[in-house]
């Protein structure tokens, strides 16, 4: 296995009044190029994982052991540290479509398939993930990544719990504050089944119906604006478990409340996904 970073800093001065505390890297986790081309599978997909956090951290619990799930299935993954607090929208959105322009740039390279880069995203990560999915090709976003016409646009999103909606009450107050910098101009931004069009990725989404922290409609309601716009989906709802279930097994888990034998299958379910996409 490859283990490389890149840098994904972005032109911070003309995104954010704020500097980021790190530089944004994207970590790589690529199969050896001698043993993917002796296969009948010679390019294989790219899974970019963006763990969660609320954009004030990033969750160990959905990272590293997440990208090292899509490599057991035979992909090639990547993990991205984006910027959390104080350096908000878009920064973090432009330092995700870099990552998916590094990785269709380097795709002969390393046998990846440039037209199966997807990318995953948990609670705030999923958050990002949806907002590269809705705004890869706002003049901001193309921009910022110094991207141009599709190659910063994933061929699929993998939404887990994912952050969603603006107005209903209980997504946590800090997410916004921090996504918008406290600044409120920027908070038209933030409620991304607003603003999906026929131009955002196919989606993978699963949340569960006890989730209190990020309520399960959030993923409801983008998967409905989807549907709205003809965007195909694929939406799991599970009964139990609560918030940041990650893997729901002692891989990922804490906690007791993390061990949720009803939701470990999602990722198997995700990776049937993507193999399933032409």
């Amino acid at each position: 296995m490859i283990i490389k970073s890149f840098d994904m800093s972005v032109d911070y001065a003309g995104l954010s009044s704020n500097q980021p505390n790190e530089t944004a890297k994207l970590t790589s986790y690529i199969l050896e190029p001698e043993l993917v081309s002796k296969t009948l599978w010679n390019k294989r997909p790219a899974v970019i994982v963006c763990a969660g956090g609320g954009y004030r951290s990033r969750s160990s619990r959905e990272a590293e052991t997440i990208v090292l799930k899509y490599c057991a299935a035979g992909f090639h993954g990547f993990l991205l540290d984006y910027s959390i607090e104080p350096t908000g929208w878009p920064a973090p959105t432009c330092e995700l479509s870099k990552a998916v322009k590094t990785v269709r740039a380097i795709a002969d390279e390393y046998f990846i398939d440039p037209d199966k880069i997807f990318v995953c995203g948990f609670s705030a990560g999923g958050h990002l993930a949806a907002s590269l999915g809705v705004y890869w090709d706002l003049p901001m976003i193309q921009k910022g990544s110094e991207a141009t016409g599709e190659e910063n646009k994933p061929n699929g999103l993998i939404l887990c719990y994912p952050v969603i909606i603006e107005d209903d009450g209980k997504t946590h107050d800090g997410t916004k504050q921090r996504f918008t910098e406290g600044k409120p101009e920027k908070l038209e931004y933030f409620g991304l089944d607003k603003h999906v069009t026929s131009n955002t990725p196919k989606s993978f989404i699963w949340h569960t119906f006890e989730d209190s922290s990020v309520p399960v409609y959030s993923s409801m309601r983008f998967a409905s604006a989807l549907l709205e716009h003809g965007v195909e989906y694929e939406l799991h709802i599970y009964p139990k478990g609560k918030h940041g279930l990650s893997l729901g097994n002692k891989l990922t888990g804490c906690e007791e409340k993390h061990f949720v034998p009803g939701v470990t299958g999602w990722m198997e379910l995700s990776i049937n996904w993507i193999n399933s996409q032409l």
